[in-house]
């Protein structure tokens, strides 16, 4: 008998959607990796569960493979040795065409007691998925844990809910009744049907795959799209093993397992553009570079494109009551992960004449000097900070912090090489802080990994100007700013709010400006050439799905 998901998950359905409207600090996936959380043995069989993965082909059963690919290499240096069924696009995009028909006839509350099944089962797995995510992504175990397991499922969840409240407000059969005077009334039955607009695609990156990659997946599942799971070469994993605990649930569910597939393939061939150009793919989620994600706005013109791109995240000191803890803050935001993080600063903007503090004026040379003393303790012990930057998760990466030290600009803190005492392969690099002048071309694009600037600027007024030009033009998913003048914060939220971008304003405790929390936190706003879509609202899931009615006389 096929199992009704809805029902068992039902209580935690009803908190997400509150708590989409709260705003307020909930999950129920604990971000602890605690015994009390996870089982005693939890953290002993993930790791187990991870290695036993390691140099044979990954059991996914998926018809029409023309072999396997794979080629995973550990940022923290070996190799990974998993291989994945090789599915032709064309195969996928009919299979999930054809898994189409039955999934749409189930409805909204198949589709979504599926989706938390999975998002549960995935969270029982989340010791699995993190040494998944940190041997494919660089980063840090903590950083796996917690970003590629609960606030992945998290977001995942925070999509679902929105899609059951968008979709519980369509009603299913009504009757209608028009008053005609003197007349009988005209009387209708009518049924609303919610059906979904297809195949949808998803296109992972290779940095955070599940935190990127579950919105999407879910928020179409969730409104019963067939989905295609395109993950980056270089970071299959996590989303594999995603996607077989999705194709378990749907059998379970009575639904054919193709409604989710992978497609694995190799870094030099054209799947990914395959399958966006498929006149059948009707939905893409993409998270990766400028280029790529203007690519698929422009030519995958059959399909409703979700696109997260690149942006220069601007930071603005004006002033500041205690200047350590704001150097402290800027300094762990800029080396988590090693900057490799969409929403990591880059831009720093301090006037030239400095800032006012409640000890005094630092002039932009003390400035200078207080971040670069920042970073240099966050790094002095190597054994604990390569648990802070994790490891480089792409040669271009390097390739970029040393075109950035050939801009010939001053450097207030150099990027160092960090000896891991676990991986002595790993490739570890600390943040690269260098100086420059306002109007500096350098400043107007994106540098992807531990590289910011501090940049002199004639005034505040002008920091917020550039910063503001540079979001409209550029995009940005995340602004930061430091103020001890109320009129000053004022004029800042506005700025931000005209550019469209989200503001952090005076953070100097245990929250960074590169970390958000599902409902509560919306990433990116589609405001700004950053993305065109808010992880996760209303306007996320709503376009998912059309409705389709039928009226008679009654």
């Amino acid at each position: 008998m096929p199992v009704d998901f809805f029902d068992t998950h039902q209580e935690v359905l009803e908190r997400a959607v509150a708590a989409t409207a709260e705003r307020g600090y909930w999950s129920p996936y604990s971000e602890s990796p605690s015994p009390r959380a996870y089982g005693e043995t939890a953290a002993q069989d993930g790791l187990a569960a991870f290695q036993a993965l390691q140099g044979k082909p990954f059991a996914l059963d998926q018809q029409g493979a023309q072999g396997q690919v794979g080629g995973e290499v550990s940022p923290y240096g070996p190799a990974l040795g998993i291989t994945y069924p090789r599915v032709p696009a064309a195969t996928l995009v009919a299979r999930a065409e054809a898994a189409l028909d039955s999934w749409r006839d189930a409805g909204p509350r198949v589709w979504v007691g599926v989706a938390l099944e999975i998002l549960q089962r995935l969270n029982r797995r989340s010791f699995e998925i993190a040494h998944a995510v940190q041997h494919t992504t660089g980063q840090g175990f903590m950083m796996a844990f917690q970003a590629g397991g609960p606030h992945a499922q998290d977001r995942g969840l925070e999509a679902v809910a929105y899609a059951w409240q968008e979709m519980a407000r369509i009603p299913g059969l009504v009757d209608w009744e028009k008053p005609q005077g003197k007349h009988d009334p005209i009387r209708m039955r009518k049924q609303f049907t919610v059906v979904p607009r297809g195949v949808a695609l998803v296109i992972g990156c290779s940095t955070f795959p599940t935190w990127n990659g579950y919105p999407g997946l879910f928020a179409s599942l969730a409104t019963g799209n067939s989905v295609i799971v395109k993950p980056h070469p270089g970071a299959i994993l996590p989303l594999a093993i995603t996607v077989q605990v999705a194709r378990q649930v749907l059998a379970e569910a009575g639904q054919d397992p193709d409604v989710v597939q992978l497609a694995a393939h190799a870094a030099d061939d054209d799947t990914a553009q395959a399958l966006a150009l498929d006149p059948a793919v009707r939905l893409i989620d993409f998270t990766g570079s400028s280029a790529h994600g203007e690519w698929l706005e422009s030519n995958a013109r059959q399909a409703q494109v979700y696109a997260e791109k690149a942006g220069v995240n601007p930071v603005i000191i004006d002033s500041a009551a205690d200047f350590k803890s704001v150097a402290r803050n800027l300094a762990f935001s800029l080396t988590l992960y090693s900057g490799q993080m969409c929403t990591a600063p880059q831009n720093i903007y301090v006037p030239r004449d400095g800032i006012q503090t409640a000890e005094g004026r630092l002039s932009l040379d003390e400035v200078a000097q207080a971040l670069a003393g920042a970073l240099g303790k966050l790094s002095a012990d190597a054994a604990k900070a390569v648990e802070l930057t994790g490891a480089i998760q792409n040669a271009a990466t390097l390739a970029r912090i040393e075109q950035a030290r050939g801009l010939g600009l001053p450097v207030v803190c150099d990027s160092r090489s960090l000896a891991h005492p676990q991986f002595e392969s790993a490739v570890v690099r600390t943040p690269l802080l260098l100086r420059a002048e306002a109007g500096d071309p350098s400043l107007e694009r994106e540098w992807f990994g531990p590289i910011a600037f501090l940049v002199a600027v004639d005034s505040t007024a002008q920091a917020i100007e550039l910063a503001q030009s540079s979001v409209r033009r550029h995009g940005a998913l995340s602004m930061s700013a430091y103020t001890s003048d109320d009129g000053v914060a004022q004029a800042l939220r506005r700025a931000a709010e005209r550019a469209g971008v989200s503001l952090s304003l005076n953070l100097t405790g245990p929250v960074f400006v590169n970390q958000t929390a599902a409902f509560s936190d919306f990433h990116g706003t589609g405001a700004n050439p950053a993305a065109n879509a808010a992880l996760s609202d209303s306007a996320y899931v709503a376009n998912r799905y059309r409705v389709v009615q039928t009226r008679w006389h009654a």
